[in-house]
């Protein structure tokens, strides 16, 4: 066990352990902090307390000081200058006509480095962009693709419900959504009453999923026979989960009569269709799109958690991620080279050929080595210019 307290560097950010020392520190306090990115300027969540060995990365940082009065004004003079940031950015790449939306600027607290995040559809070379950048606030910059949650989650603003968005006020990690979980609440299929201002599938589906579940366990379903305990057959016609009622249809002397029951007073077997909505084609597939949005966006984000975890923790492997993306095309051509050296192998020994003239065949190039060995990557940085180099 090791004592930490949790710091936040931003609005529902992920939260990260730091060693306390012997600061008296206590929740809603303003920490300054080193990371792999540089000095930071955070926010403690909680009280000091023992976490267990597994659940930490070591080493663990520790708390460099509690943040004085200074350091207050430095943070938002800091959020000021941003600001002007975004704005020359944002005319920089209007100059370079490059296909992005630009979302945030965002300085580290000691300035030594300048991050803006946007949105694309695709991968977009910004090389020009980055030493224009880098020549202008003559600091090391970073571009970092984000996707369209965490667009929303860096934005915030109010949702369908009239409350601020679940992502940007207090879920610092997004939970897997399925369309599964709008069933079992009995809510509209169509795509437009499920998903987010993001367009995706909406992260509050989560929060009631486990009293939905369980009370549904002890619900029939609509369409569903049963029989009362008052000695009616009849056929459901609506519920109400949350208030455990029953809406029945029965017929008593050719008459046919809707009575409302307990659903502890009904008995019926347990019908597994849980989906009698009809859906028109054009809403199935949307919600087949949604789903696989949802899914893909859920390996995307893990990827990105797993990636600024060991950037701000200082990993020695904070590139892996990247490294290992590209390594794993050089492995397969590689991969690729050794089938075809074993199917000229075996056509020696068949064939018997000219071992010189075999010697003479072209050989296919790295695909990672073309253009220069140049790549376009969703995360490109760049030290300050010196002398005229990047």
């Amino acid at each position: 066990m090791a004592e930490v307290v949790s710091v936040r560097f931003r609005t529902a950010g992920k939260l990260y352990y730091f060693d306390p020392l012997d600061f008296e520190i206590k929740k809603g306090d303003h920490v300054i902090v080193e990371t792999a990115r540089g000095m930071e300027y955070g926010t403690v969540i909680g009280e000091r307390r023992e976490v267990a060995e597994e659940n930490i990365v070591r080493p663990l940082k520790p708390i460099i000081r509690i943040a004085t009065p200074e350091d207050d004004e430095k943070e938002a003079d800091n959020l000021a200058v941003r600001e002007d940031a975004y704005k020359i950015c944002k005319e920089k790449i209007a100059k370079h006509g490059l296909p992005m939306k630009l979302v945030e600027a965002e300085y580290t607290f000691d300035r030594k480095k300048l991050m803006f995040y946007f949105t694309a559809d695709n991968r977009i070379d910004f090389r020009e962009l980055v030493k224009d950048l880098a020549a202008v606030f003559k600091t090391r910059i970073e571009l970092r693709q984000i996707g369209v949650r965490d667009e929303i989650k860096l934005l915030g603003g109010v949702g369908m419900c009239g409350r601020e968005f679940c992502c940007h006020s207090y879920l610092h990690e997004f939970v897997p959504v399925s369309i599964k979980m709008a069933k079992e609440q009995n809510l509209s299929l169509n795509p437009a009453n499920v998903s987010g201002c993001c367009g995706r599938l909406m992260c509050c589906l989560k929060n009631e999923e486990e009293t939905y579940e369980e009370l549904n366990r002890t619900m029939p379903g609509v369409g569903d026979n049963v029989k009362t305990n008052d000695g009616y057959n009849g056929e459901v016609v609506s519920i109400n989960v949350l208030r455990q009622k029953v809406r029945v249809v029965i017929e008593i002397k050719d008459e046919k009569e809707i009575r409302e029951y307990n659903a502890s007073e009904l008995y019926f077997k347990k019908n597994s269709k849980k989906d009698r909505e009809v859906l028109s084609e054009e809403d199935r597939k949307a919600l087949e799109l949604l789903e696989k949005q949802e899914r893909e966006d859920l390996m995307e984000n893990e990827r990105e958690q797993e990636e600024e975890r060991r950037e701000m923790m200082g990993d020695n492997n904070s590139s892996g991620g990247e490294k290992k993306h590209f390594d794993k095309k050089k492995q397969s051509q590689k991969s690729f080279d050794n089938q075809g050296k074993k199917k000229e192998k075996k056509e020696w020994k068949d064939d018997k050929p000219d071992r010189n003239k075999s010697d003479n065949k072209k050989k296919g190039g790295n695909p990672s080595q073309k253009n220069g060995g140049h790549y376009h990557n969703n995360r490109r940085e760049s030290r300050p210019r010196h002398n005229g180099e990047e």
